[in-house]
């Protein structure tokens, strides 16, 4: 028999449905160039052509109207203007967004759905109260990973949990099966030297020959702790491209992960700090290797709108570049010894949809002698690590996964290429899943592979060419 909490489910969602025949002028912002009744929503450019349906990794999985783009912007369109109220089940179908953007570069109409879904994720975090265990999880989640010095510390506790044999006790005994969301954390955590994890970036590092840029390099939080190599290759590489590179210390979390699920607050307060840290240095360009973090930061404006310090943070984000947008820009100086790969690409979403970088780390890959570069089939489509999507919403993050490995397992690669670092880890524990191993790498890695194996053979006999290494 249905339930009375059924009926009112039934009845929101037919309203939010319903909101697609509502004309814009009735949703409170008039197009007749009157003045509208409140601050414009970019939600009223959507058309609902349903072009974004085939593109949302959701509506694949669920083919429900709620968890696509435009389903969830008219449902967004319901609560502004005071149709649907705010319950679990409204936040649930902004909880399952991705936020991967697939649906913006499908977009005809040029909707911000970025700015919608954020909007909506502040709205979902000022007015539900969250079930007690959902808001623990989230709660740790939250206190560790947008926190380097805290994340550090839980990497060093991992190491020791690994060396100790612990975790192959938990595994055997099956303890970790109690709760998802830590299995989904036992399986996503990278396996990192302890070496690696107590060792430091320089501050600053000189760029070889003549100096063309001097550049911030934006450290991370995972990228930092759990990547340190990828940071390492890339002032390496800069270096050797004649970029001076300044890594500030006590840098902090620049706030992509808050803004990704509604922490607004927190997100202004890390985004602040970090600007106002790279402020202090005398740089002419802000490089990222993370793509969400690369995403957030060339879009704080919108973050900052009617803020004093908007100015500044438009400024800020007009000087950020991904890592291979800067490299890819500039003529290559650094000689490259070939590598034997045959290298399967995956664009990450928040470099490829979200800041439309696409052809600069597939040109960067190719200046590698002897490099096959493959694509992945249906590469547009997001791997479901999304951020913290694959720890708060793991079910999901896994029936996403597994289409993006089974995909990946068709190019025949060996070796998975990405430029960002939640993407790596999330393919290669659903490659795990079906016993497959394959090493993965950012295209900054294998870049700085070449140019120190040319490096080497140079020094060792010079003109000489080095032998190809295979990877």
């Amino acid at each position: 028999m249905p339930t009375a909490d059924d009926a009112r489910i039934a009845t929101q969602r037919t309203a939010a449905r319903d909101a697609r025949g509502v004309p814009a002028e009735d949703r409170g912002t008039s197009r007749s160039g009157g003045a509208p009744e409140r601050a414009r929503n970019p939600a009223d450019d959507c058309v609902h052509c349903g072009f974004c349906l085939p593109v949302c990794p959701t509506w694949q999985s669920w083919q429900e109207e709620m968890d696509s783009p435009r389903g969830r912007i008219d449902l967004f369109q319901a609560l502004e203007d005071g149709r649907v109220a705010m319950s679990p089940v409204v936040a649930e179908h902004f909880d399952r967004c991705l936020g991967c953007m697939a649906c913006m570069t499908a977009c005809p109409s040029g909707v911000r759905y970025d700015h919608v879904i954020e909007a909506a994720r502040f709205r979902v975090e000022r007015e539900l109260r969250r079930a007690p265990a959902d808001r623990l999880h989230r709660a740790g989640v939250f206190a560790l990973f947008p926190r380097p010095g805290r994340l550090r510390g839980a990497a060093l506790l991992l190491w020791a949990w690994r060396a100790s044999g612990l975790q192959r006790l938990a595994r055997r005994l099956g303890l970790l099966r109690f709760s998802r969301r830590l299995a989904a954390l036992d399986a996503l955590a990278p396996v990192v030297p302890l070496r690696d994890l107590l060792a430091r970036l320089p501050e600053r590092t000189p760029a070889r020959g003549a100096r063309r840029l001097r550049a911030g390099l934006v450290t991370g939080c995972v990228q930092r702790v759990f990547f340190p190599g990828v940071n390492a290759a890339t002032v390496r590489v800069l270096a050797a491209e004649g970029v001076d590179v300044v890594a500030p210390r006590r840098q902090g979390c620049c706030g992509a992960l808050s803004l990704h699920v509604g922490r607004e607050a927190e997100a202004r307060r890390l985004t602040r700090r970090l600007i106002e840290r790279f402020e202090r240095e005398a740089i002419d360009v802000v490089v990222v290797n993370a793509a969400g973090c690369g995403s957030h930061l060339k879009d704080v404006g919108a973050l900052f709108e009617g803020d004093p310090f908007e100015p500044r943070a438009r400024a800020f984000a007009a000087r950020v570049k991904d890592v291979t947008e800067l490299l890819a820009a500039l003529p290559p100086r650094a000689r490259r010894a070939a590598l034997r790969a045959r290298v399967a690409y995956h664009s990450p979403c928040h470099l490829g949809h979200a800041q439309r970088v696409n052809e600069p780390p597939r040109a960067l890959l190719r200046t590698i002698p002897e490099l096959e570069l493959v694509e992945v089939p249906d590469g547009e489509q997001c791997c479901g690590s999304a951020g913290v999507y694959n720890l708060v919403e793991p079910e999901a993050a896994v029936e996403i996964g597994r289409r993006k490995a089974e995909a990946v397992l068709s190019t025949r690669a060996t070796l998975l290429a990405s430029a960002n670092p939640g993407c790596s880890l999330h393919i290669r524990r659903m490659l795990a899943e079906r016993g497959a191993e394959l090493p993965a790498a950012h295209p900054i890695e294998l870049l700085d592979r070449a140019i120190r194996a040319a490096e080497e053979a140079d020094a060792g006999r010079p003109g000489a060419s080095p032998p190809p290494r295979t990877l």
